[in-house]
Parts: C-alpha cells; structure tokens; sequence
C-alpha cells in the first residue's frame, strides 16, 4: 500500500528518510518520471515532487529536457552520478594501478604507474593520484580505497606487510584521507579482489567462496554469506604463512623463471607432456592449502584470481582435480574475469559502499554549486557530520 509521507517524529528525519527514498529509486537506473519515482519509492507524487526539489538544489538529481510527443510530457529526472567519484589503488609490488569511477561505479579512467626505487613509496603514490585526479578535471573524489598485500586492520592501519616493510604500523587510511580531503580506507589485496569478482566477475552467482590471489604475490580471501571475512586483527586468509605448504614463491620454480611462465601455460595448453607436469606440481602446491580451507568452511566455489589467472582452464583444471582428491564436498573452481584489475575494483567497490553510506543516511549539499553559467562555484556550505 502506498503511503503519502513518514508522519510524525522528528521533521528532519522525516525530510531525510524521504530523500533516501528517492534516491534508492533512481540510483543506477535510466531517467524516471515523477510517477515512476513515486511509485518506486512507495510515497506520494507530491512528497515526491518536494524532495526532488530539494535533490535539485542540492546538485544529487538532475531534471532533464522533457521528451517530445502528443500531449504535455512527463517530467524526468535522474541521479548525477557524476556529482562525485571514488578512487581505487592496487599497490603492487613494482607498479601502482589506481582506477577512477563516479558513484554509479562506471570507470572514467585509469592508470599504472611503476614504483621508483628508492623513492618514498607513499609519497610517490600520493603524488601519482593527486596528478592523475588533476587530468579529470570535473572529478570531486568522496572516497579512496588502498589495497595492499599485507595484514590490515579494520581501521586501515598496516599491521604486516613484507613488500613494503617500513609500512608496517602505519595508518594508511588516516595518511590518505589527507590527499583529497575525503574518507579513505585500506585492505589486503586479496580481500578487496574477492570483492570484486562477488560484484562483477567469477562469484557473483554465490555468496561463499575462496579467492586465491596468485601471481607476483600469493594471497587468500574468504567470503561467506556474502561478507568478507577479515578476522580479529585483518589476518584471515593468511594461509600463506604456512612454511609447509610453500607458498613462499618457491612454488613457482616448479614453472621456471618469471619471463618463462607464459610460455610454460602456453605449451601446457597444447599438451606438451613436461609443461603439463610443471603445471600439475604446481596445481598441487595450492590445492593442499586450498583444501584445508574448504574443508573448513565448505565453499560453493573456489576463484583463482592474480596474474597467473590468465591461464585460464590451463590452471583451475589440474586445481580442479586435485581438489577432488582431497575434499570431501569439492567446489566449483573458475578463473577470476577480472584479472589484473580486480584489487582495484575491490577498493572502487569498498569507496562506493563508503559513499554510499554516507549518501543514504545523510543526504547533504554538494561541497560547490555551479552557478546559472555553469562556472565556477556560488557557495560552499560548511560540511556536516556524514555529509558527502
């Protein structure tokens, strides 16, 4: 049954539980008509109507030119998704990969940039993104995300991180927040792309499955019930710790040096007998470590993420089989579809969500209005609590 408006309480509230209303019903959607928006968000046309007054004024909703046609045409309107953006970083081991998006999640660009050595690495990264915002010129970043491949803590404070071992205890979400003067977060590489393949690639069909991050760096995740699960202190899924299980890089010797990877998958592909019996070994190394955590947790699916994803069925098959071997409910196994992107899409998503949150519980006024010319700014409302 539909209702005209929340009645009673405070009327504030009331304002603001309307407005997430509204927003929720236009979010991500194509232009919608006030009738649309009505009835999507369950009140009447004329509370409606005041709200997308409001979400006007405070530069959230946009309405557009009305479509040409018999009879008066219906007022249309839609969310500006371009009223903000977030940023995501993949720190890797030798290069940096940061990914833009406005708050509808579309990605307006992107950029890898190498690691100089013996360069301050967060110095350097904060200029890299500062200089990369800066060629957007209509970009206002509301949130960042950093993924690094190391223990963080669920307050983005560094806890381990054997690459970049001067940032351990360093509270990067705090030292980032003060490059664009927004909310950013940390997390380990391996969870932000378990993320990202539940919200656009391999495990999107399931809410419980093992992501494992092969490639330059070895990493796990585990998401059950749709929740990433990092543990007491950010160490869930450091299985790699385990000495007896080799996942040190030793593992990969048994493919040959890095340049010779490739080609190893390649020639295992088209059935070369050794190739295949390098990749089989090494299938093994991880499907003993893959197991125990399966067999703790009994996934739906096991995603094989990181560089080496690019196998493809080359690599999840002979994990596939041994897998078989060892559990007693085996999982599906799949390929990551987001290869080398996928941390950084994990840290888009996370920075979204982080918006996102902001946005529907406490609706404020965009940071600068254009004014009637479309330039420059005509007010700068002083910032509140949760406001984007």
């Amino acid at each position: 049954m539909k209702r005209s408006a929340l009645n009673g309480g405070d009327p504030a509230l009331l304002r603001r539980l309307n407005s997430d209303a509204v927003l929720r019903a236009i979010r991500g959607r194509e232009a919608m008509t006030l009738s649309g928006i009505a009835k999507a968000a369950s009140l009447s046309r004329q509370t409606v109507d005041l709200v997308l007054e409001e979400l006007q004024q405070q530069g959230w909703v946009e309405e557009l030119a009305p479509e040409r046609g018999m009879g008066r045409p219906a007022r249309r309107y839609r969310f500006r998704a371009e009223a903000g953006h977030v940023l995501g970083v993949d720190v890797g081991g030798t290069s940096t990969l940061l990914v833009l998006a406005d708050l509808d999640g579309r990605a307006v660009g992107n950029r890898q940039v190498p690691a100089v050595p013996g360069e301050d690495r967060l110095e350097g990264i904060r200029r890299e993104a500062t200089a990369f915002v800066a060629d957007h010129p209509d970009a206002r970043v509301r949130a960042l995300c950093l993924g690094v491949p190391g223990i963080v803590d669920a307050q983005g404070r560094v806890r381990h991180c054997d690459l970049l071992p001067e940032w351990n205890g360093l509270d990067l979400a705090a030292e980032a927040g003060a490059w664009f003067d927004c909310p950013a977060l940390a997390d380990n590489d391996a969870n932000l792309a378990a993320v990202a393949e539940h919200w656009l690639g391999a495990a999107q069909d399931t809410g419980d499955f093992v992501h494992l991050l092969i490639g330059h760096r070895t990493g796990a995740a585990l998401m059950l019930d749709g929740r990433l699960r990092r543990g007491r202190a950010g160490a869930a899924g450091e299985i790699a710790g385990l000495p007896v299980l080799g996942w040190d890089g030793t593992d990969r010797d048994a493919l040959g040096s890095g340049a010779d990877i490739p080609q190893v998958f390649t020639d295992a592909a088209n059935g070369d007998a050794d190739a295949l019996g390098r990749v089989d070994r090494f299938a093994r190394t991880y499907a003993l470590g893959t197991a125990a955590m399966v067999l703790t947790v009994n996934p739906d699916l096991v995603v094989v993420g990181g560089g080496l994803s690019l196998a493809g069925e080359t690599l999840t098959e002979p994990l596939r089989r041994h897998l078989e071997g060892l559990c007693i409910d085996p999982p599906h196994v799949r390929a990551s579809q987001l290869g080398s992107e996928a941390v950084a899409m994990g840290a888009l998503r996370v920075a979204l969500d982080r918006c996102d949150r902001d946005l529907f519980e406490f609706p404020g006024a965009l940071d600068a209005v254009p004014d009637e010319a479309g330039e420059g700014s005509v007010s700068t409302p002083s910032p509140r609590a949760g406001a984007l």
